[in-house]
């Protein structure tokens, strides 16, 4: 039986992508933050009929003691050998750069970037002594070009395949490969969860709350089921020779053709036109 390990399962894509493993088969240690969440997973497991595949335990990707002993007992309890880590765990802020709050900047980062490094950093022993392991990461179309109030969860995106891009040389010679999928809008609940800044008095605050509106009517009448983006990853996951890269849904297939093919300018203004904002002034 395949083996992975999966972070931010409490919903949304590791929710899915954990109940699309445990019914083709997988071994599947389904973590989270905060175990309190872990309701909407058990039931989806139960109704599959799958939930003796799933171990379900705390991880939590920032903190260092979390990720220890969550690898350590993943490891213990499959006699060291894992195939596949799957890095889901991500969260959002949105609103104009200057009015976000350093904790908030940071926090995104070290969820999204420094958190996928430090699993990661993690499990390479496990994965150089069995010469093999795949590493997934759940990044974006966010890491194709730059969105409206956006920007630090753009930036996590694009630090983490830069990285991905380089340690592949590392890790190709121990028979480890990293993958990148990226999904476009999918009906999730991260944009409903995190915080939306727009203060009184700012001078971004009509600018940022159209962007808002415009940005939740674009998944409104894009955004498709995360059950989509489940499926694909366990098709990468099961791949003898997947992509680097995997755009998910076609505005991500679309964001990925176009990338590095126009100017950044350019791009820039189809984005203002496409969400209407070009018409708005500060």
């Amino acid at each position: 039986m395949r083996t992975v390990l999966i972070t931010g399962t409490s919903s949304g894509f590791g929710l899915v992508t954990a109940v699309e493993l445990a019914t083709r088969g997988w071994h599947v240690f389904a973590t989270m933050r905060n175990l309190d969440k872990a309701g909407a997973l058990e039931e989806a497991l139960e109704k599959a009929g799958v939930r003796d595949r799933v171990e379900i335990g705390q991880l939590d990707v920032t903190d260092p003691e979390s990720v220890s002993r969550a690898v350590q007992s993943t490891l213990e309890r499959i006699g060291g050998t894992l195939d596949a880590v799957v890095h889901n765990a991500g969260v959002a802020v949105g609103g104009a750069f200057e009015d976000i709050s350093d904790a908030d900047l940071r926090r995104v980062m070290e969820t999204n970037f420094w958190g996928v490094l430090a699993v990661t950093r993690a499990l390479l022993p496990a994965f150089r002594k069995q010469r093999s392991g795949r590493i997934l990461i759940v990044s974006s179309e966010s890491a194709f070009a730059g969105q409206p109030t956006n920007s630090i969860y753009c930036a996590s995106k694009w630090a983490v395949e830069g990285w991905a891009e380089a340690v592949a040389f590392e890790l190709s010679p121990f028979g480890i490969e990293i993958v990148l999928v990226e999904p476009g809008p999918y009906l999730t609940d991260i944009w409903d969860a995190s915080p939306r800044i727009s203060p009184q008095g700012s001078p971004y605050r009509s600018w940022v709350q159209f962007v808002f509106r415009a940005g939740d009517a674009h998944v409104a009448s894009r955004g498709r089921d995360p059950v989509e983006v489940g499926r694909h990853i366990a098709k990468v996951l099961e791949k003898p020779r997947p992509s680097f890269r995997n755009p998910v849904g076609r505005p991500a297939r679309v964001s990925h053709f176009m990338r590095g093919k126009i100017p950044s300018a350019l791009w820039r203004k189809i984005a203002q036109r496409y969400l209407g904002i070009h018409r708005l002034g500060v």
